[in-house]
Parts: C-alpha cells; sequence; structure tokens
C-alpha cells in the first residue's frame, strides 16, 4: 500500500501528463487551422462552370505513375503491363471481329487488354463475361467503329438482347459506338425492348461513346460507374438499371415521335442501397415536351440532374411516379442548378426535390462512385 507521499507524486506525475497532452492536442488543433484543405478527388466537388470541368477532371483523375498509391492493388498491377490487340476488318490486325479478339482473353485475366478495333461496322453479338476483367475497347476518334446487333427481348429477353454485354469488372470503352438495330418498338407490343450496351460489372468508364437505339438502349445495370463525353439515344426508359454512376458532359437525346418517352428508370430497391443515376453538366435534346426525367421502375429509384441544360422536350411536370403514388414518399429525385426550358421547377411533381447545395453535393464528386480506388483516364493507342 503507497504511503501519502507516494501517492502525491504519482498525482502529480498524472496530472503533468494530462497538462502535456492538453499543450500538445492544443499544438495540433492550431496547426490544423493554418493548413489549407487540399481536396482529394473524392471530395473535390464537380465545378459549377462547365468551362471549368476538363480543368477539374485533369486535377482529380491523373494517369497511372501518380495514382498507384491510391488504386486498387489489382487494377494497379494490371495498369502496369497492358498488351494491345488489333482488330481490323481488312485482315491487318491479329483479328477479323471483335469476339474474336475477346475470346482471346484469358480466364482470370490479370493484365490491361486494350482491344484496338478499326474504322467499320461489326455486326456481331459480344459478351466480355465476368472472368476477363481489365478488358479495353478502344476505337479510333477520327472514325469510331460501330458495334451493332438487332437482338430484342422477344428474341432474347431485355437483359439479354445487348449488343454488348460486359460481366466483368475494371471495363472502359473509348470512342465505340453501341448500336442496336432492331426496328422501333410500334405502341405497347410487347418484345420491342432492344437494348444496345449492358454494363454489369463494377468499376467500368466510358469515354466519347455512344450508345443508339429507342426502347431500353443502354441498361446500366449494377456497380460503380462514370460516363464522360457520351451520346445515349432513344424513346422509354432508354437509360434505365440500377447503377451507382455519374455521368458528366454527356449528350442525352430524346428520339421524337412517340406521345410519351421516360429518360431513366432507375431501379433502387431500399433506402440502404446506394444506387443512383447522376447528371451533371448534360445536355438534354429534343423538342415536344412529351418526356419525363425518370419514371419510378422501382420505389426507391433515385436520380439527380445537376447543371444540366434541358430542351422544351421536358414536361413541365418533369417527372413520374410510374402511376404508384403510394412510391412519393421513397422516391429520390432531384434537381440541382439546371437551364433551359425544360428545367423550369415551377410545374415539377410534387414528389421531385430542388436540392439545397449540401444536399447536392453529396452526389457531385468522385467519391460517390469511389473514384480514387480505381477511376483512370482514358487509354490511348
Amino acid at each position: 500500500m503507497k504511503n501519502s507521499s507516494e501517492k502525491h507524486r504519482l498525482e502529480q506525475h498524472i496530472m503533468a501528463q494530462k497538462m502535456t497532452i492538453i499543450m500538445v492536442e492544443a499544438v495540433i488543433a492550431m496547426i490544423l487551422l493554418t493548413v489549407p484543405v487540399v481536396f482529394s478527388d473524392d471530395l473535390a466537388p464537380i465545378p459549377a462552370a462547365k468551362a471549368q470541368v476538363k480543368a477539374w477532371f485533369q486535377a482529380n483523375v491523373k494517369p497511372l505513375a501518380d495514382r498507384k498509391a491510391t488504386l486498387d492493388p489489382a487494377l494497379a498491377t494490371a495498369e502496369a503491363t497492358p498488351k494491345v490487340i488489333k482488330v481490323m476488318q481488312d485482315g491487318s490486325g491479329e483479328f477479323k471481329t471483335v469476339a474474336d479478339a475477346i475470346k482471346s482473353v484469358p480466364a482470370g485475366n490479370t493484365n490491361r487488354v486494350i482491344i484496338s478495333i478499326g474504322p467499320g461496322k461489326y455486326n456481331e453479338k459480344l459478351r466480355i463475361d465476368k472472368t476477363k476483367k481489365f478488358v479495353t475497347l478502344y476505337g479510333d476518334p477520327k472514325a469510331l467503329p460501330t458495334l451493332v446487333f438487332d437482338g430484342t427481348s422477344a428474341k432474347f429477353g431485355t437483359v439479354e438482347s445487348a449488343t454488348l454485354i460486359v460481366e466483368a469488372d475494371y471495363f472502359t470503352a473509348v470512342n465505340i459506338i453501341f448500336l442496336n438495330s432492331a426496328p422501333r418498338p410500334i405502341g405497347k407490343k410487347m418484345g420491342g425492348q432492344a437494348t444496345a450496351f449492358r454494363i454489369s460489372g463494377d468499376k467500368a468508364a466510358l469515354y466519347n461513346c455512344q450508345m443508339r437505339g429507342f426502347q431500353d438502349t443502354h441498361l446500366d445495370d449494377t456497380g460503380k460507374h462514370f460516363f464522360k463525353d457520351c451520346y445515349i439515344e432513344g424513346t422509354v426508359d432508354f437509360i434505365y438499371g440500377r447503377g451507382q454512376s455519374i455521368y458528366l458532359n454527356n449528350e442525352i437525346h430524346v428520339v421524337p415521335g412517340d406521345n410519351e418517352a421516360m429518360i431513366t428508370a432507375q431501379a433502387r430497391e431500399s433506402e440502404a442501397d446506394n444506387s443512383a443515376f447522376v447528371f451533371a453538366h448534360c445536355t438534354v435534346t429534343g423538342s415536344g415536351g412529351t418526356t419525363v426525367l425518370g419514371r419510378a421502375w422501382r420505389p426507391y429509384s433515385r436520380v439527380i440532374f445537376a447543371y444540366t441544360e434541358m430542351s422544351n422536350v421536358i414536361t413541365p411536370e418533369g417527372w413520374s411516379n410510374n402511376l404508384h403514388p403510394e412510391f412519393d414518399k421513397t422516391l429520390y429525385y432531384g434537381e440541382f442548378k439546371n437551364t433551359g426550358p425544360g428545367a423550369d421547377p415551377a410545374k415539377r411533381a410534387p414528389f421531385t426535390k430542388q436540392l439545397a447545395q449540401a444536399d447536392a453535393q453529396k452526389f457531385l464528386s468522385l467519391g460517390f462512385i469511389e473514384g480514387s480506388k480505381w477511376l483512370l483516364p482514358p487509354h490511348s493507342v
């Protein structure tokens, strides 16, 4: 048992330690207050001015040499030793068909394989299965190749109708046209839905690509995705699925002719589901006031349009609960600082939100798709 003097000395020692800790914490706090805040790519918001987007992208999506420490280790390894194979219809490449080039990628692939596709139309139905990670399809920016097939829901089922189906992670595409050439669906007749592109893998990026078709053109199925400088067209539900995706500087074009058209049919299933379609600095083109930005495919459907220019193709109501008023309390349809005749909030459906900046910013950074772990600039050949 300690005597009184020992107890006194112990108490003094403990008090001195506490004072030291308090002083150290105060010094750290002062240092933190004087250090400028530096955003990581997970925090840097997409700028409000469209003219600043290019510089923002270059500052926040740096090449491999500057990113090895933050990337998924498997991706960093894959990107270190890329392999390029060529597809040319005239026989001057290793392959004449895209299907044969994809077939040459081994199951369990661990290196980036860039399939460079020559100009022309390739009438093929294609699949990159989940065993073939790290595949890039690359086309000449001056002569985009077209991958085309006429698959329909009647023939394959809607989700299997796509010209290209990607099930693998870490897929990228640059300068490619994905086209479903099936005829336009007539009225409400079933079986005419026809998808051009389906992405079901995680951590995928598309740059300067086109998805062309009518109903159900683009299936953003599941996973984290990034689409930049792309063109997507269609009529009904032509961007659909439950991807967790950012669309930056894309043109979303409503093909004229339908009495009713819907751009998105997002399929978020619950409050805990992280999926959403986020459109930033896009343009919505078309005319006629016949189109809604989204209709509720599932009760928790979540879509955000920000800094987007909307033509008069958009109806004043802007959105649809798909005749499910019980969804009104669970839908998340948000708009933030959009412009153009289709962006007027005055008559928007009551279940939609004009977002405050704090709410919008949650979706307007690459952190929403965990970009620091996987997003890289477009490949080149």
